[in-house]
């Protein structure tokens, strides 16, 4: 398989590029999502190719593999198809990143998974997405999948769409099917309360509307995919909160006498500064921040996005899981939680069910007291007639924790409204959860 393999020189984990993120405040995250088979690879191919960010060794294995599979010219989708079951496969069945930049703007694009039993791998890369660029196929409209994307897309905060009508060669550019699937679609975003949608008539495999205007479309009068991307103001996301800072290592720093304890973990929510009054939670117990540092750097401030660790004037008790925040703008403490879930276990969610989740960087035993409710996809009704979630059901259920979890509401804050649900025997992600309320 070597001689398959593309050079992915611009790939990055997502660690490394909230590293970019800092570097670059322009920064724009996008997840590409869809129903399988609509052209979600082809379009980040195409969109990656026609804007000059692939180089010419990629390109050139891209070639060579696209010549020996019998494809005419460039098979684009060869870019983000990075794993090796995917190629054999020809589908996508994880989440892509890739990292490119114009002039104006940098990107970091989720390229996600399209068929139904990756649903959960699609949640996770919409998860940090400020915009969702959504493909459907002219030919067939929505399906149920693009239905079911939208709204866990929906939920999960995002607020702006590009609805890409793609293939739209292959309905000879009609203006009134393009119409037709724009329709559609605005009544499921309007049921969502989704209401910056910018729809776009496009080929992605010839390249029409994604980086350039189409000479095809003449009754479009909008942007190209990459015009869009590159002007858009994204609404934040579920980030107005004070400061917080979830703690992830508790560290050691020699000093004259006790050792000088720092308290690692990103910011969110809000600026942190030296003298700021701090409570950590859950114990509740208050001081005040002493410094800020990062590697020997002393920070004035810290901005959300950044990781630091941090040292208090007061010599409390701050554990692994503990959240340091803003005694202003607390989050609360609770352990009774109700939350919108996306389930994408096999076995069903009923009452009763033994679970851990993980919410921050804390990890908790729970019981489910109660599915309240389900989602009907195709008409985005809620159901109270069945209790349980099936297999990529999404639902209402409330939960109770063995131990306390710092929590905001998720739209509030995405980092302590947010948890995944894990079977503790196969050790599997089977969830994910958003938090409305608690008690």
């Amino acid at each position: 398989m070597a001689s398959e393999s593309v050079p992915d020189h611009q790939d990055h984990s997502p660690g490394t590029d909230h590293a970019l993120a800092l570097a670059d405040t322009d920064l724009l995250r996008f997840a590409t999502i869809g129903s399988v088979d609509d052209g979600k690879s082809t379009l980040i191919g195409r969109l990656l190719h026609d804007a000059k960010t692939l180089l010419q060794d990629q390109i050139e294995a891209v070639a060579t593999t696209s010549a020996r599979r019998g494809h005419e010219g460039l098979d684009l989708s060869l870019v983000t198809d990075g794993l090796r079951a995917e190629r054999e496969q020809g589908i996508t069945i994880d989440v892509a990143y890739r990292y490119f930049a114009t002039p104006t703007r940098t990107f970091i694009v989720g390229d996600n998974p399209g068929h139904a039993q990756y649903t959960r791998n699609m949640a996770t890369g919409a998860s940090t997405a400020e915009v969702a660029v959504v493909l459907v196929d002219a030919r067939h409209g929505l399906t149920t999948q693009t239905r079911r994307h939208v709204t866990v897309a929906a939920l999960l905060g995002i607020r702006q769409f590009a609805l890409c009508v793609n293939k739209m060669d292959l309905v000879d550019w009609s203006e009134e099917r393009f119409d037709s699937v724009v329709a559609d679609f605005l009544a499921v975003t309007d049921r969502l309360g989704v209401e910056a949608v910018i729809p776009i008539p496009m080929s992605a495999l010839h390249g029409d509307n994604v980086v350039d205007r189409s000479t095809r479309t003449p009754w479009f009068s909008g942007p190209a995919l990459l015009e869009y991307l590159e002007t858009v103001s994204p609404a934040p996301v579920g980030d107005a909160t004070g400061a917080r800072i979830p703690v992830q290592l508790v560290l050691r720093e020699p000093g004259d006498g006790r050792p000088t304890r720092l308290y690692a973990g990103m910011v969110h929510g809000g600026p942190l500064c030296p003298g700021d009054p701090v409570v950590v939670l859950p114990s509740g117990q208050t001081s005040t921040v002493e410094r800020i540092v990062v590697g020997d750097d002393e920070l004035v401030v810290a901005l959300p996005g950044r990781s630091v660790a941090i040292t208090l004037a007061d010599d409390i008790d701050v554990a692994r899981g503990d959240v340091v925040a803003n005694s202003a703008s607390a989050p609360a403490v609770a352990r009774e939680i109700e939350a919108t879930v996306c389930w994408f276990n096999e076995d069903p969610l009923g009452a009763g069910a033994r679970l851990v989740v993980k919410q921050g960087t804390r990890v908790e035993r729970t019981v489910v007291r109660e599915v309240v409710s389900h989602l009907d996809i195709e008409r985005l009704d809620h159901s109270e007639d069945l209790d349980e979630l099936a297999f990529n059901d999404i639902g209402i259920v409330r939960f109770a924790t063995a131990g306390p979890l710092v929590v905001d509401r998720y739209d509030d804050d995405r980092t302590l409204g947010a948890f995944v649900i894990i079977d503790e025997k196969s050790d599997r992600t089977i969830g994910a959860g958003m938090i409305r309320a608690w008690s």
